[in-house]
């Protein structure tokens, strides 16, 4: 089936072996975003996978639409143009050593683009879902007119529209993302968000819910689920990811979804961690996966936190598994014995 995601992809750049900023001598250089991870991860589910970003014309922009076809994304819809790549800077965390990011994307091609620069119609011409999240509005108000725009067509051509709301402290104020998501919420079927976007966002704050200390109950989420559909009358479904933070090592990780009639919980996982960046995409990719294969909501949400799971022991944005793989945890295979 035909998906289509929006959004930045950018340079990632982290000290090997769990180093420092400050001690490193070298990076390691992928690439990596929130849209792009799940045009990823829907293309090796075996989806006809499109992204539409815009990047520079020269080589850095050249090897990131590279990384994305390399795995199988559509880059046909990606603009040229602007003078660079936005960069983002990750040190990954152990045990009580949080990880830690720092963004270097100010004047990044991205923000430059404007929905005259991108034929929606075409591009979602024959598409079964269109995906953005609450990153893409945040960098440049441009940026965020060329969303908005997409979604409405999206819901003009009877695309059914997912947002991971993603809210970035660091890029945007409260008070801004809640103006313009609001509009971009006007036209989403199905809305996905962590432990905090809802009320970072909307104000919308789960009941006895503690997220530093780790304390995230199931049943505090079910209040802002319905809330979320209360306020926006589009949104049919809400998938909202759980994780308990022991350390940033060790986390435990679940997720509950409410679809104005059932209220479901996922299976949670015990997850050692090797980089948890790009978690959140992957239980997105999965989750509309199973939708697109007409799953219950439950089975889909297990198919996504599964997916998420085996991400977190990968390196790099994108989550590289198959749906065997994933398929094989949710049905119990997760004692990590060596395959022969």
């Amino acid at each position: 089936m035909k998906t289509v995601c929006f959004g930045e992809i950018m340079l990632r750049l982290s000290p090997p072996e769990h180093q420092r900023f400050v001690q490193a001598s070298q990076f390691d250089a992928t690439f990596g975003g929130g849209e792009a991870n799940v045009a990823v991860s829907l293309a090796q589910f075996g989806h006809e996978s499109h992204y539409v970003s815009r990047v520079p014309a020269h080589e850095i922009g050249e090897a990131a639409i590279n990384a994305l076809r390399r795995f199988g994304v559509r880059t046909d819809h990606v603009q040229r143009g602007g003078d660079r790549l936005g960069v983002y800077f990750l040190e990954n965390g152990a045990s009580q050593r949080p990880s830690k990011v720092i963004y270097d994307r100010t004047g990044a091609a991205i923000a430059g683009i404007t929905p005259g620069m991108v034929e929606w119609s075409a591009v979602l011409a024959g598409a079964h879902w269109f995906h953005v999240t609450g990153i893409t509005p945040a960098l440049s108000e441009s940026a965020a007119e060329t969303a908005i725009a997409a979604v409405r067509q999206a819901r003009h051509l009877g695309v059914p529209v997912s947002c991971d709301l993603n809210y970035r402290k660091k890029l945007w104020s409260r008070d801004r993302a809640e103006k313009v998501m609001a509009q971009v919420m006007e036209n989403v079927d199905l809305v996905i968000a962590n432990e905090e976007d809802a009320d970072m966002v909307f104000g919308i704050r789960a009941v006895d819910a503690d997220v530093q200390a780790g304390s995230v109950q199931a049943e505090s989420y079910r209040s802002v689920a319905e809330q979320l559909i209360k306020r926006f009358p589009t949104v049919k479904q809400v998938a909202i990811t759980l994780r308990e933070s022991l350390s940033a090592s060790d986390n435990r990780w679940s997720a509950i979804a409410w679809d104005g009639k059932e209220f479901v919980r996922s299976r949670t996982y015990a997850m050692h961690i090797v980089d948890r960046v790009g978690g959140g995409d992957a239980f997105a990719a999965g989750l509309i996966h199973g939708l697109l294969h007409r799953q219950p909501i439950a089975q889909a949400l297990e198919f996504g936190v599964a997916a998420s799971c085996l991400k977190h022991t990968i390196p790099g944005d994108f989550n590289h598994v198959t749906v065997a793989e994933v398929e094989y945890l949710v049905k119990g295979g997760g004692s990590g014995r060596v395959q022969r």
